[in-house]
């Protein structure tokens, strides 16, 4: 069954850094190739979530990692300063360090460093029924999905009816296919704007009330292949 049409690709070569807007992106068995294959550890933090992330440090989604042609090249970094900067260099550990007040020290993945799964999946209708409960226009990118889908109708939050079934992105049979896992369980980098890295607490507020603090769903790949903006979207039970 068509449920909608690919209208956003994104990946985030560096954890918590600003994402990536691309036309296509290969699909793997471990998420979009290039995303999330780096991340800052903040020294001497045992156990648990040892990463440096934004709701740590907020100013860190102003930072727009570039990736070569190359999955396993290292990205350069612009900084919100307008420097370019390598990433795997001391300029940038040592800003970030500074920042942060306490040392971080770079980490590599090659199949990725994600938190719940390697695929993320939000609708247009879920952002847009949020914007409309929280009385303002809301950037997709607050949401930090790979993959944004178009769906007909106003039916809001149409992805939850998705878990449990499989997605297919292309008309081929042989096209990227995705599991859909569970829902997207949100945190206070929502509020961030990923322009400013402001925060702005009732986006989350508002995805708690409207949403039961969901918005979106994970996935895992079950086909690997090249999703682009434009493909239709199947649901395959």
């Amino acid at each position: 069954m068509s449920v909608g049409v690919v209208t956003d690709v994104f990946r985030y070569p560096v954890k918590s850094m600003a994402g990536q807007r691309l036309q296509s992106a290969t699909l793997g068995w471990h998420g979009l190739e290039g995303d999330r294959r780096f991340a800052f550890l903040r020294e001497g933090t045992p156990g648990g979530f040892p990463f440096l992330s934004a709701s740590r440090l907020p100013a860190l989604i102003l930072y727009r990692p570039q990736l070569g042609g190359t999955d396993g090249e290292a990205p350069t970094v612009a900084t919100p300063a307008g420097a370019v900067l390598a990433l795997d260099g001391d300029a940038l550990r040592v800003e970030l360090s500074e920042a942060l007040g306490s040392p971080v020290s770079l980490l590599r993945l090659d199949n990725g460093i994600f938190d719940d799964a390697p695929l993320s999946l939000i609708t247009e209708a879920t952002i847009g029924t949020l914007a409309g409960g929280a009385g303002r226009a809301l950037d997709i990118r607050r949401f930090r999905p790979n993959i944004v889908v178009r769906t007909p109708g106003a039916r809001p939050f149409p992805e939850d009816e998705w878990v449990g079934a499989r997605l297919r992105f292309g008309e081929r049979e042989d096209a990227p296919m995705m599991a859909v896992t569970h829902r997207d369980l949100r945190c206070s980098m929502v509020g961030l704007d990923p322009d400013t890295a402001a925060a702005d607490p009732e986006i989350l507020k508002t995805t708690v009330r409207m949403s039961e603090t969901c918005a979106g769903v994970y996935g895992l790949p079950l086909r690997t292949g090249r999703i682009a903006v434009g493909d239709p979207v199947y649901l395959i039970g």
